[in-house]
């Protein structure tokens, strides 16, 4: 694992596409969007689902845990996003006990 610093992942992406959520439940709520920080913790929000991560630095992937809420139930899981070669941002995301998806995003 490298540092925070040589992550290229670090920023705020726009989360565009998902392999079993459609756009319209992805914005449900406001702009569906994921943030990386250097501090170590990140966040995101999509649909009715809003989640606070921890994360681990490479130069192009983050791997993560996260904790957060679905409709006022509590959500926890895994899961990594790393940098496609034509700049997107591909979001390997489990739920515990629940699906797996694959999301898509761009940088803001």
């Amino acid at each position: 694992m490298t540092g925070p610093a040589d992550c290229h992942v670090l920023g705020r992406w726009r989360l565009v596409e998902s392999d079993i959520w459609d756009g319209d439940y992805l914005n449900l709520v406001g702009p569906a969007t994921i943030a990386f920080e250097a501090d170590g913790h990140g966040e995101f929000a999509f649909g009715c689902i809003q989640a606070s991560m921890d994360l681990e630095y490479g130069r192009t992937i983050v791997f993560f845990r996260y904790i957060g809420c679905d409709e006022g139930d509590e959500v926890t899981g895994s899961g990594s996003a790393e940098i496609n070669d034509d700049g997107t941002l591909e979001i390997e995301l489990s739920f515990d006990n629940g699906d797996d998806a694959t999301l898509k995003a761009r940088r803001i």
